[in-house]
């Protein structure tokens, strides 16, 4: 029963996503793409990261992936979550339960309902958290557009962080 009560929680959560319209730029990611100091972002990294877009559910390259690394930001290369962090929530974009400590800065969404989770070094949109659904011992849910992040497996350089 509760999984289905998950399940339902999260295609409603899903209809909320797809229906907010986007927002504009965060001031400081517009001034680092411009002048070419973070990474090149495609049209789509910048709907999300810069405009505060959503991915499509279940298309992204990682909302099922298992393997054993770390997900940094796709603007910045700042280091956001363990991979020992990931979990399934069934609502079609990476979940995790827990950030690297002071990688992620929460603030209440524009919508008032929600809370939106950033890059804390470069100010790039990576999703929602939500707190409560009983998922994980944690009870907490990083909700996170697989645009903002680029996956780097276990034993590899994380690349440098880029910071203004």
């Amino acid at each position: 029963m509760r999984n289905k009560m998950n399940y339902l929680l999260c295609c409603v959560l899903l209809l909320s996503f797809n229906s907010c319209s986007a927002q504009s730029e965060p001031e400081q990611s517009r001034r680092g793409e411009e002048s070419g100091a973070y990474n090149t972002l495609n049209t789509q990294e910048k709907y999300v990261i810069l405009n505060k877009g959503t991915d499509r559910p279940f298309t992204g390259d990682y909302y099922n992936k298992t393997d054993e690394g770390v997900y940094i930001c796709r603007q910045c290369n700042n280091p956001l979550y363990h991979s020992s962090d990931k979990f399934e929530s069934h609502c079609g974009w990476p979940s995790f339960d827990q950030e690297i400590t002071g990688a992620v800065t929460r603030k209440l969404d524009a919508d008032g309902r929600r809370v939106e989770i950033i890059c804390t070094n470069c100010q790039g949109h990576l999703g929602h958290v939500f707190l409560g659904e009983g998922f994980t011992d944690k009870n907490t849910r990083h909700c996170v557009n697989t645009s903002s992040l680029q996956f780097i497996p276990k034993g590899e350089e994380i690349p440098t962080v880029i910071k203004q």
